[in-house]
């Protein structure tokens, strides 16, 4: 197994590996020549059945679940739950919030999507804060379907976009924001503490047979949090 792809779990059914971020978890729609982790997975285990039961953007992080047999698949589609965990932007008041807002394809930006009431998929998406920055906060979602970009469409139309996320309004941490005096070294760029979407599949848990996987956060994950309690907590 390539060392970038560490092993959360498996079984004789299915495997659950931690995604980085850069990489895209299925062939892209556009692009069949693209690196994906699927086909990767698939070239090194040649022969073996193995297919996503979900997808992950390009720049999420987290447990990724593929199934190795066709019962398996029929089986656990649709049947698992999953929870996020992102940084967004701005003071979130509500503890708990859900969004029930259909999701579809954006008409003019490929590969975008955006709420839509009259054409869209349903997409119900719990909304919880676990803590709260000034200007920012950590919080867990849990999807209850799997619209595309689903997460990042729902916050950005709460007025918290994701961290990062420049698709959806988001804007990159800097230490900058947050960290009073802050100085750079003359002649240096400053460089984001979190310039990706902060979004991190953190667990995935399935019915049968009962299992939680759970992936840990990344590096950026980790020191962006690191920094936001140190300079911006409540």
């Amino acid at each position: 197994m390539n060392p970038a792809f560490e092993i959360l779990f498996e079984d004789a059914d299915l495997l659950a590996v931690d995604k980085p971020a850069g990489l895209l978890s299925v062939s892209d729609r556009w692009d069949k020549e693209k690196e994906n982790l699927v086909a990767m997975l698939q070239a090194e285990r040649p022969g073996q059945y193995l297919t996503n039961v979900h997808r992950l953007d390009r720049n999420t992080t987290g447990v990724f679940l593929l199934a190795k047999n066709e019962e398996a698949f029929r089986r656990v589609t649709l049947q698992f739950r999953e929870l996020y965990l992102a940084l967004v932007l701005g003071d979130v008041t509500e503890q708990e919030r859900v969004i029930d807002l259909p999701i579809g394809p954006h008409p003019r930006l490929r590969g975008f999507s955006r709420i839509d009431e009259k054409n869209g998929k349903p997409a119900r998406s719990i909304v919880r804060v676990k803590e709260r920055f000034r200007g920012y906060a950590l919080v867990e979602v849990e999807i209850e379907s799997g619209r595309q970009h689903q997460v990042r469409v729902h916050c950005q139309h709460i007025g918290h976009p994701l961290v990062g996320d420049a698709d959806y309004g988001g804007r990159p941490l800097l230490l900058s924001q947050i960290k009073r005096k802050y100085r750079l070294k003359e002649g240096r760029e400053e460089r984001p503490l979190m310039g990706r979407p902060a979004l991190h599949a953190a667990s995935l848990t399935l019915p049968t047979p009962p299992v939680t996987i759970t992936s840990p956060l990344p590096k950026d994950f980790t020191v962006s949090l690191k920094y936001l309690r140190m300079f911006a907590g409540m």
